[in-house]
């Protein structure tokens, strides 16, 4: 069972959908990523990389990770993914949690413009599709990245040996949760 791990919605129930087409991020993943998001020193002035951002949750399956960003004070959310079954599951667990967020129904390689830049994005592609950077760079060139933005990007351990960011995008850092890599970007200006 997936929750809401902290902020003034921890411990909400997050559904999933049956079948393993979604590969939700873990609840102890998703805490140590947070921690290193609020108190990394990420953030505008080294704050939280967090609280007051425009959230951008791609591949967002459940939506666990965009929602859990507006539970630590996210300013807005938006979620993008090209299975309708994750898009929906994502807008009920926002229903359910009483937050209002956008849900936009498309292929991360090919995303609509952006109505506004995010400053935090996460992108957790299937694995082993080799989808990281044709999205960053899908993304980066509808206006969907903000200067400055954090990306946070969800990866298998093989994948990271074959992963190139795209031009404008450095790694800041970089952690391991089991079969999973999570590296941390930080788009130019």
């Amino acid at each position: 069972m997936m929750r809401i791990v902290a902020g003034r919605l921890k411990g909400r129930r997050l559904e999933a959908p049956a079948g393993g087409d979604i590969r939700p991020t873990a609840d102890r993943t998703r805490q140590a990523l947070f921690d290193v998001l609020e108190h990394g020193h990420l953030g505008q002035a080294d704050g939280s990389a967090v609280a007051g951002a425009i959230v951008l949750d791609v591949f967002c399956g459940t939506g666990a990770l965009g929602l859990e960003a507006l539970s630590r004070d996210a300013a807005e959310a938006t979620f993008i993914d090209s299975s309708r079954n994750a898009l929906d599951c994502a807008r009920a667990n926002a229903k359910a949690l009483g937050l209002a967020a956008n849900f936009i129904l498309a292929d991360a390689t090919n995303p609509p413009l952006a109505r506004k830049p995010a400053n935090l994005i996460f992108l957790d592609p299937p694995y082993g599709k080799g989808l990281a950077a044709p999205t960053l760079s899908a993304l980066a060139s509808a206006g969907w990245v903000a200067p400055d933005a954090i990306v946070s990007l969800e990866i298998s351990g093989p994948e990271r040996a074959r992963l190139a960011l795209p031009e404008g995008f450095a790694i800041i850092d970089e952690r391991r949760y089991g079969k999973a890599r999570i590296l941390l970007a930080r788009a130019g200006r």
